[in-house]
């Protein structure tokens, strides 16, 4: 079985260089990685799918106009 990392939030942002109130912008819109609940008071983000993201938002920054 394949290991899957979860990410907390300060990872999150330090990867990404997205502040906690964007990040629950793009949450809400889909521009961004869903969280997962992982109890009552605590998330996480996986982390193949924040680094997904993020190779795309490069792909997409580097597209020619």
């Amino acid at each position: 079985m394949l290991a899957i990392k979860i990410l907390k939030r300060q990872e999150v942002e330090a990867i990404t260089g997205l502040k906690r109130s964007t990040i629950y912008k793009k949450m809400k819109s889909r521009e961004f990685p869903l969280a997962i609940k992982l109890t009552e008071h605590s998330v996480g983000w996986i982390k193949s799918e924040v680094l997904e993201w993020l190779n795309e938002r490069i792909l997409y920054s580097r597209k020619e106009k």
